[in-house]
């Protein structure tokens, strides 16, 4: 589904730092959604290549829900990815060592970041959002920008 020219994907589970994870047995796939890549390579001016590098997590790293595992650099800024759930790094995606534009280009498939073995998933999945929850949180960061940009045009006298 898009939100505003994002695309969600139904079936991930997402946190409000814009990660997402899929739940593939006893391991589970995370990455950074689409509203996150676009942020990060200024989405109006750049291209999904401009993201040029991704600092993977080292195998093993045992991460707590929340924790910086990753970042992601583009022309424009540096990201820190947050790991969506508790637990260790049993996989990292090193494509995107030699092509991390995949992550602007494929978020979701190509472009996930790491495969973490869950410590406590039971628990932590019951506070992820699911698609349609974070299509809802999408859509509140889209109206405080739009109001913020719309107080901008007003107070340059660009708009009444």
């Amino acid at each position: 589904m898009k939100v505003n020219g994002y695309e969600v994907c139904d079936g991930l589970y997402y946190i409000e730092q814009h990660s997402w994870v899929k739940i593939e047995g006893e391991t589970c796939k995370v990455g950074v959604t689409d509203y996150f890549q676009k942020m990060v390579r200024g989405w109006a001016f750049r291209k999904p290549t401009d993201i040029v590098y991704v600092g993977l997590p080292q195998v093993g790293l045992k991460a707590r829900k929340g924790d910086p595992i990753a970042s992601i650099e583009s022309a424009k800024a540096v990201s820190d990815m947050h790991t969506p759930l508790s637990g260790e790094v049993m996989e990292v995606n090193i494509e995107l060592l030699d092509n991390p534009g995949v992550i602007g280009e494929s978020p979701y498939e190509k472009g996930w970041v790491a495969i973490i073995k869950p410590s406590h998933l039971e628990d932590e999945v019951k506070n992820l959002m699911t698609a349609e929850g974070y299509k809802k949180h999408l859509e509140s960061l889209i109206d405080i920008k739009n109001q913020e940009y719309t107080e901008m045009l007003k107070k340059v006298g660009l708009q009444n």
